[in-house]
């Protein structure tokens, strides 16, 4: 026996905090019964578990993958506005993806996907505080004082960031190229940090998800994780 939220999360239907979403939404049924709260725990064995009405199974088989997110791809299974989502690519993939996590439409960089529900609600909690780093262009002379600023931590959206590792790389004719490192996952958090000193992200990619590098990987190509990747992304 086991919660149905995790049942959802092992089937490969979405992280376990999303399956909760949908079972208060009402997309999930046991044994053809609308179910609405939590806590319901389902026999793999004996019960049947629906979402919308497709008859869900756990996957024997988990799935890994590294992304090079182009800009203009939303990190969505669907986009109400048309627009391309990061699934269009894998529309014939042999089994379901999902995303772990976002990266803004106007982004590009590193995207893990996975049918591994529970590794994606681990990679994801934030108490695991796991590292993503950022090679980003500013706007005009990032100073150092401003530099020190953003590793201590700014106010957004009301709230103090967490201290962040911010590296100089080099400094253009317009514009100063830093690599961050942060462990928190807010909506947008690393413009809005720039913002915060002064400044605007011109560009911005992510190439590193915890243990994991974006490397030489084309954009808009794919690639299998290597078992010792998953190693330690299960670290």
């Amino acid at each position: 026996m086991m919660r149905l939220q995790k049942y959802l999360a092992l089937c490969g239907v979405a992280s376990r905090r999303r399956a909760e979403q949908m079972i208060q939404e009402g997309k999930v049924q046991v044994n053809g019964q609308t179910v609405r709260e939590m806590g319901v725990q389902v026999d793999e064995e004996k019960d049947t578990v629906s979402v919308e009405g497709a008859v869900v199974r756990p996957e024997a088989e988990k799935h890994y993958l590294a992304y090079y997110k182009p800009i203009g791809e939303v990190t969505t299974v669907s986009d109400p506005e048309g627009r391309a989502t990061v699934m269009d690519k894998f529309r014939d993939y042999p089994v379901r993806l999902f995303p772990v996590g976002r990266l803004d439409y106007d982004s590009e960089g590193l995207l893990l996907l996975t049918n591994d529900g529970d590794m994606m609600n681990r990679l994801l909690h934030p108490s695991r505080e796991v590292r993503k780093s950022y090679l980003i262009k500013a706007s005009n002379d990032v100073t150092d004082e401003e530099i020190r600023t953003l590793r201590r931590g700014v106010m957004i959206d009301g709230k103090m960031t967490s201290p962040a590792e911010v590296r100089l790389i080099r400094k253009e004719a317009f514009d100063t190229v830093l690599l961050v490192t942060i462990h928190e996952g807010r909506n947008r958090q690393v413009r809005k940090m720039v913002e915060a000193v002064g400044h605007q992200v011109v560009a911005l990619r992510r190439v590193a998800f915890g243990p994991i590098l974006l490397g030489d990987l084309p954009r808009g190509q794919w690639r299998h994780l290597t078992p010792q990747e998953i190693s330690k992304l299960k670290e």
